[in-house]
């Protein structure tokens, strides 16, 4: 495991531990109801299997297929948020 992969690991167990993970998931999934993303996303679904017809689409295709959509939709103010919040918890749980 290179330093990169210790140091993730690490911090997503301080999160994990402490209980900010879940308290950033609540708030990732509020922000992104409150800006549309969810229900941007729920067409997007709707779409792909009228595209490809109900019979032709696994759960595992439509993941692949709307997850870099998915991402790329996401507000950076959003993303901004969540960082600036990761980072506030690491500054006062530093060890």
């Amino acid at each position: 495991m290179n330093k990169e992969s210790r140091l993730k690991a690490t911090v997503n167990q301080k999160l994990t531990e402490m209980g900010e993970r879940e308290r950033l998931k609540e708030l990732l999934r509020a922000k992104l109801t409150e800006c549309g993303w969810k229900d941007q996303m729920k067409a997007h679904c709707k779409d792909v299997i009228k595209e490809k017809g109900l019979e032709h689409v696994t759960v595992e295709d439509l993941v692949a297929e709307i997850t870099p959509k998915g991402r790329a939709m996401v507000p950076d103010s959003v993303k901004k948020e969540l960082l600036h919040r990761i980072r506030a918890f690491l500054s006062q749980h530093a060890s």
